[in-house]
Parts: C-alpha cells; sequence; structure tokens
C-alpha cells in the first residue's frame, strides 16, 4: 500500500510538531511520500514564515535592507534543527536566498523558500530523499499547471524511491523561474504526488480533525463530517470552506484516489474520508453548511423576456466585457438576477448598467448590495423529502429575510443569498434544525 502523507504549516511550525509528524509517518511503513509546508504559528500572536518570506522580498524590490528579516527567518528554522538535534545546515541556501532576493527573483521564488528549506529539514530528520518541486512539478508559459509532463516526470522520479520528501505550493515554469500555487496550495502539490505515485490514499494532515459541518467561528464546537464526496466537498471549498484547496480535488479525482483529513496533534481520531461515491448514508440530512459575504445582486425587468432570443446572453455580455465572472443566475418569465462579487463590481457598477441598457433596452434595473451566499450542501438532501421546507422555517424563525434562491440540477445544494448582517444567524438557524435537531 502507497500512502502520500501532506503536514499544513501548523503541524510544522516548531521541533515539537516536527517530532509528532516524524512518530506519525514512522507508525505506518505505507507512509513514504511526505508534502511539508511552511512552518505556520506556533502561537496567535505569530507570523507564518511565508508572510515573513513575503515582507521580506518587499524590502527587497524597494531596494531596502532586509538582511535583518532574512536573519529572523533563518533564527526560525534554525530553532527547529537545534530542537531536533540535527546538523542541518542552511547557511548555503540563505546565502543563495539573499543572492536571489537581490536580482529580484520574483515574489513566487520568495514564497516558495519557506516549503524548500522545509522540505530540506524533514528530508534529513526522516533520512529520505529530498526531491525540489521545481524539478518535477511544471506550470506552462501561460502560467497554468502541466498535469501530464507533471505527472510524467514524478511517476519516473518516485517509482523507486523508498521514502521522499516533495515540498509544497511550487514548481517551476519553461524558462526554470519558480511559480507558485495559490496559498493552501501544498494541498494541490499533495493531490499531484498521489496521483503520480497511484496512491492509495492521500493524507491530509492539519489542525483539526476532519471536515466540519459549519464553521467554527459560527457554529459552537460543530460536529465532524465523517465521509464526503469529491463533489460535496467542491461546494462547500468554493462557498469558503477552508479545510482543504478546493483544487485539490482535481489530480486525485481522475483516479478515484481517497483523501483523508487528519488532526496532527490528535492522530487516533478518524477524521473524515473525502471519496469519489459513497453508498454510506450521511450522519444528517445535509453534509455541509459554508458561506460568503460580499456580493451584491443586479435584478433586470422585462416584460415578455422569456419571448426574447438572446436576452441573457446579452446581460452576460455586459459582466464579460467589464471582465467581472458571476456566482449565480435565477430567473423568472420577466426577470434576471446576476449575482457577482462586490468588490470587482461596484466601481465598474455604471459601465455595466450603461451596457446592459444598451444591449437589451430592459424596463428597469435594480441593484442591491451587501449580501451574503449560503450553500447547504448533501448528497442525502434529494431523497429527503421537506428539506428547503425545513430551511426556510428555520430563516423564518430566526427572523431571516431571504432575498434568493438557487438550487442546482444534481439537486446536490441549495443556495440562498441573505443579507451581510443575518449571514451568521442563518448559518446558526440551518446547523440547529438539521444537526442538533437530528443528533
Amino acid at each position: 500500500m502507497k500512502k502520500v502523507v501532506k503536514f499544513g504549516g501548523s503541524s510544522l511550525s516548531s521541533a515539537e510538531q516536527f517530532a509528532k509528524v516524524k512518530e506519525i509517518i514512522d507508525s505506518d511503513p505505507d507512509r513514504r511520500f511526505v508534502v511539508p509546508s511552511a512552518p505556520g504559528k506556533r502561537n496567535p500572536k505569530d507570523t507564518k514564515v511565508t508572510d515573513m518570506l513575503y515582507a521580506c522580498y518587499d524590502k527587497a524590490q524597494r531596494g531596502e535592507d532586509f538582511k535583518k528579516d532574512l536573519r529572523d527567518i533563518r533564527d526560525r528554522f534554525q530553532r527547529i534543527i537545534d530542537g531536533l538535534h540535527l546538523k542541518t545546515d542552511l547557511s548555503g541556501e540563505f546565502r543563495t536566498i539573499e543572492e536571489m532576493f537581490n536580482k529580484k527573483a520574483g515574489e513566487d521564488y520568495a514564497a516558495s523558500r519557506g516549503e524548500y528549506l522545509n522540505g530540506i529539514i524533514m528530508a534529513d530528520y526522516l533520512k529520505a530523499s529530498f526531491i525540489d518541486s521545481a524539478k518535477v512539478i511544471f506550470f506552462r508559459e501561460d502560467g497554468e499547471f502541466d498535469h501530464e509532463r507533471t505527472n510524467r516526470t514524478l511517476g519516473e522520479v518516485l517509482k523507486d524511491a523508498d521514502r521522499a520528501v516533495i515540498p509544497g505550493f511550487y514548481g517551476s515554469l519553461p524558462d526554470g523561474r519558480v511559480k507558485t500555487f495559490s496559498r493552501g496550495g501544498s494541498d494541490i502539490t499533495g493531490s499531484i504526488v498521489a496521483r503520480a505515485v497511484k496512491a492509495d490514499v492521500y493524507e491530509n494532515w492539519t489542525d483539526v480533525s476532519g471536515v466540519l459541518v459549519a464553521d467554527p467561528g459560527i457554529v459552537d464546537d460543530p460536529e465532524v463530517i465523517d465521509i464526503i464526496t469529491y463533489k460535496e466537498l467542491r461546494e462547500l471549498s468554493y462557498m469558503g470552506a477552508t479545510v482543504l484547496h478546493e483544487n485539490a480535488i482535481f489530480p486525485v479525482r481522475i483516479e478515484g484516489i481517497p483523501i483523508n483529513i487528519k488532526n496532527t496533534n490528535a492522530p487516533d481520531e478518524k477524521g473524515t474520508w473525502i471519496v469519489q461515491s459513497t453508498g454510506q448514508k450521511a450522519r444528517f440530512t445535509i453534509t455541509g453548511i459554508a458561506g460568503k459575504k460580499g456580493f451584491c445582486s443586479v435584478n433586470i425587468e422585462k416584460d415578455k423576456m422569456n419571448t426574447e432570443v438572446g436576452f441573457g446572453r446579452k446581460v452576460l455580455q455586459a459582466f464579460e466585457d467589464n471582465d467581472i465572472s458571476f456566482e449565480h443566475m435565477p430567473s423568472g418569465i420577466d426577470t434576471m438576477t446576476v449575482l457577482v462579487h462586490q468588490d470587482e463590481f461596484m466601481h465598474k457598477e455604471q459601465n455595466v448598467v450603461s451596457q446592459i441598457n444598451r444591449l437589451t433596452h430592459p424596463d428597469s434595473i435594480e441593484i442591491e448590495s451587501d449580501l451574503a451566499l449560503i450553500a447547504v450542501v448533501g448528497r442525502c438532501m434529494k431523497s429527503s423529502r421537506g428539506t428547503a421546507g425545513r430551511i426556510f422555517s428555520a430563516l423564518a424563525h430566526s427572523n431571516v429575510n431571504v432575498k434568493m434562491i438557487d438550487q442546482g440540477s444534481s439537486e446536490l445544494n441549495i443556495i440562498i443569498g441573505v443579507t451581510n448582517d443575518d449571514f451568521e444567524t442563518a448559518i446558526k438557524a440551518i446547523y440547529s434544525i438539521f444537526v442538533l435537531a437530528e443528533l
């Protein structure tokens, strides 16, 4: 059996956390491929190493003296090395980093060094092979990830490896420059490695015991989801659930590799299994709730809109021409509503309105801002009668006014629009009716 294990920044923030990680890896010989993040916060007031690197490089870009900042970063790594009683010497690496910062090597190069250096330490600590991700993970010239070249190269490099460490978060462009994924991209690296080695399981170790039904910042001590499908997690991740990067699903999905979200600080807890499909019923009618604030709606009204061929295309053209993507588009016979991110839309508002008027000649256009979208997701919802009714009953009971309703054709999710002010109240109400009431 082959397992790929990815450890997040909080799992590798100190020597003590490194020791926990080694114990986890050594406890199962199948855990052969390790993907580390950069050191995270050791306490709530601490700074992540990646953020320290961004700040350090920012000074270098402005021509300011950044040597003290770089020493502080080196000290963070040296404390880990000393705490583990290793002889790892990073002095040459830091000389190279200083030289590359002076040459303005790029923000992506700077940000990637946390994972790179942590990978060197981890490989030394585990007595494993170190594989620089820049040599095995590739992006095309346009910045898009090159799936097939990466999969071939990684598979070849790792096929005979007994134990290997592959740093997360970055790869390289065709000219050799370092290119990073978006923040949280070490999750993607773990998924890429899992696909390349045809792993049986991809374990993603973090500081929570799995994917939670709702945001713990809103709901007190929410339940852990036992098992969730790729599709369900994709919906929740897109709407704000942050335990796993939303794009980490795609590489493992190709091979049908399950992901197990585990807690480094509570390794015996089973965590959450993320799978392609399952016949197991969820514990509750819903699988999870997630949402985001900061949307606005553009409501277009026109008599006999439904008979006008191309009306919707013309409306969306106004948004496309202004480089604005839309989130949802519920419609009626004579109405059409387009929901967009408020921060993308507001400074282009009048341009879009003018173009909609010019292209479609509507009877009226109304804009409402400060809206939030909430996704209620669950594979069991389509086989449970009255799910929508229970949602709206709970919201009405909590005096939450529903601004929008949208349900996907798969019946996997129901999207509800509320005001930003009602966001937390709405999530608590939905959690209460589907989770607390069903416990």
